[in-house]
């Protein structure tokens, strides 16, 4: 309703209230007394005047009814008095026959209708209050906090201060001695181990981890406990979105399997790449990737001038587009360039349309078994393509160009790998002449990418298994798409030209434990979702390696990044190979790389 209206309302209520009081007062006094109909007339219309004056000056229409409180009664007792008093004065210089007793009792009358209604709608708002709060509270989830640290105390704490949907019954900790103690009014009322228990006492719905440095061993051991008991698990917002209020369900994160693997933060070193990406134009081949768009979200974070957004598909550079305009138009201009690397003359007219200061390639085709299928588009996308790109960058004075390589460019048994083999050879033998600087950047698998596995498990459990693995004995290096991205930037701040980069991946993960990592993230038990083998496809390796033998070195330029020693090899021998290459017989250019790359 609007204030104006409210205004009118209470008006008409507060003169209604003096009218009703001084028929009550007339009718109470009527076997005593026979006042004038002019004075009654007279006294009452000029209380109404009087009392309207003083509520306008005090501003009695004016204030928040549901929150009157005894500064407003007493600015009512005030408005009253002084009009009646009004009134009598009045009265007693005009009239000669004034009934005082009629102006007392009217008063009293009128004070007590009046201060009434403010009281008796404050209750009533009170009790409508309390009636939806007690709704609230009967619809919020039930949950249980695990965590009474610093974690725990910052949720907590907020959830408290914001309006939520949760109905915070406890939290429990691994610390015996945080027992029978209070964090901000929650009581701790039990351990990990007793979340069982807990859950069927209090009907807990949902338990939430507000523990960020919780190992991927203590993930595991909570979710084995939910699982059993069939009851929702979670993680606590981000600390931002706890701060800032945003505490609903809707706003917190599921268990990952990155959280599983125990992948820790990558911390980057701000200021050198700032120097090597502020203010600059930065070109992405490959932009609407999942490696590629993940760069630009990273580059975008330095403030670049221009970026180049340069891929094949429509779809993803357009959706890259769209969300790089959106949170970056005032201050990065986006240009979206749809493009195939394969076109030399393309790539050729775009760097030196655009000039960019820095390249990241990105594009490449990287799916092992299609790849062994078609080794035609391999040799194309992935070599005469990476040969264009580069080629055209070091034509338009480019300061530096990092090319995203993989570690089955290490001993390639398949197309894949050979191609980007062969891709690494361009890049660095380009560094012998020239202003640009060449490097490339070599990692294993990422999660959450294209073709990754984790999707894949996670759709098979989708559809009530079984999920599939080649090899119980296989092995992956996994990384994420942002520390991957991050890494990739950091080592292209520090390329000095000729390098290739060695991501840290940690150790090797075997497929199989990947795959009973999701279905327990997913609730089920391998019992219900059983895991089988189906042998191993075309061009894989049971074992992924980063380095080759002679490769091998210990030079760790950054946290997570080494440098292997480059396999000398001019551009001229790179060449010469290239453009033997017969990619009319399929057969024939699949052996033709992989002796290349092995020899």
């Amino acid at each position: 309703m609007k204030r104006g209206i409210k205004k009118s309302i209470l008006i008409g209520v507060d003169t209604l209230a003096i009218v009703f009081s001084s028929l009550l007062s007339y009718i109470f006094l009527s076997p005593y007394i026979d006042p004038s109909q002019f004075f009654l007339y007279m006294s009452v219309g000029l209380c109404i005047i009087s009392y309207l004056a003083f509520a306008s000056y005090f501003k009695i229409f004016s204030k928040i009814n549901r929150y009157v409180s005894i500064k407003e009664i007493i600015n009512i007792f005030a408005c009253v008095s002084l009009s009646f008093l009004v009134v009598t004065v009045i009265s007693s210089l005009t009239l000669t026959a004034v009934s005082f007793r009629f102006i007392v009792l009217t008063y009293i009358f009128s004070l007590s209708v009046i201060a009434s209604s403010r009281i008796i709608w404050r209750i009533l708002n009170e009790l409508n209050y309390h009636s939806e709060k007690k709704l609230q509270t009967q619809r919020q989830i039930k949950t249980l906090v695990v965590g009474a640290g610093e974690g725990g105390s910052i949720f907590l704490r907020n959830t408290q201060k914001n309006t939520t949907d949760l109905k915070i019954v406890g939290v429990v900790d691994k610390d015996p001695t945080k027992l029978n103690t209070y964090l901000h009014g929650v009581p701790v009322i039990g351990l990990v181990t007793d979340i069982p228990e807990i859950v069927n006492e209090y009907g807990i719905k949902q338990i939430t981890i507000a523990i960020p440095s919780l190992q991927p061993q203590e993930y595991e051991e909570i979710l084995d406990i939910c699982n059993a008991i069939s009851v929702k698990v979670n993680l606590m917002p981000s600390v931002e979105d706890v701060l800032n209020g945003k505490l609903s369900v809707s706003r917190f994160r599921e268990i990952d399997v990155v959280d599983l693997l125990g992948r820790e933060e990558v911390q980057l070193d701000m200021e050198q790449i700032s120097k090597k990406l502020t203010g600059k134009t930065v070109l992405v081949s490959g932009a609407g990737g999942s490696i590629g768009s993940e760069i630009c979200r990273q580059v975008a974070r330095f403030a670049p001038k221009r970026m180049i957004l340069l891929g094949h598909g429509e779809n993803s550079i357009y959706h890259i587009h769209q969300e790089m305009t959106k949170n970056y138009q005032q201050t990065i201009e986006m240009v979206p360039i749809i493009a195939d690397i394969q076109d030399r003359e393309r790539m050729f007219e775009v760097m030196k349309q655009y000039k960019p200061d820095r390249v990241y390639h990105a594009a490449a085709h990287k799916h092992v078994p299609l790849m062994e299928y078609n080794p035609k588009e391999a040799v194309k996308n992935n070599i005469y393509g990476t040969k264009n790109v580069a080629e055209a960058a070091k034509s338009a004075g480019v300061g530096s160009f990092v090319m995203i390589s993989t570690d089955k460019a290490v001993n390639p048994p398949n197309v894949m790998g050979a191609t980007k083999r062969i891709a690494e050879m361009i890049v660095t033998s380009l560094n012998e002449t020239g202003k640009t600087k060449f490097a490339a950047v070599r990692f294993g698998n990422v999660l959450g990418s294209r073709g990754s596995v984790v999707p894949l498990f996670k759709k098979q459990i989708e559809n009530g298994g079984p999920i599939t693995v080649t090899d119980f004995r296989m092995t992956r290096y996994f990384m994420t798409i942002p520390e991957a991205s991050r890494l990739v930037i950091q080592a292209g701040a520090l390329a000095k030209g000729g390098e290739i980069f060695i991501l840290d991946m940690g150790e090797p993960v075997k497929i199989v434990d990947l795959a009973k990592k999701v279905v327990k993230l997913s609730g089920y038990t391998e019992e219900e979702i059983p895991i089988i083998e189906t042998g191993i496809r075309p061009g894989e390796k049971l074992y992924e390696e980063l380095l080759v033998d002679s490769e091998q070195t210990n030079t760790k330029v950054y946290d997570k990044i080494f440098v292997g020693k480059v396999s000398s090899i001019s551009i001229v021998e790179v060449e010469k190979f290239i453009e033997k290459l017969n990619v009319s017989d399929a057969d024939e250019l699949k052996k033709t790389i992989l002796e290349f790359t092995n020899s």
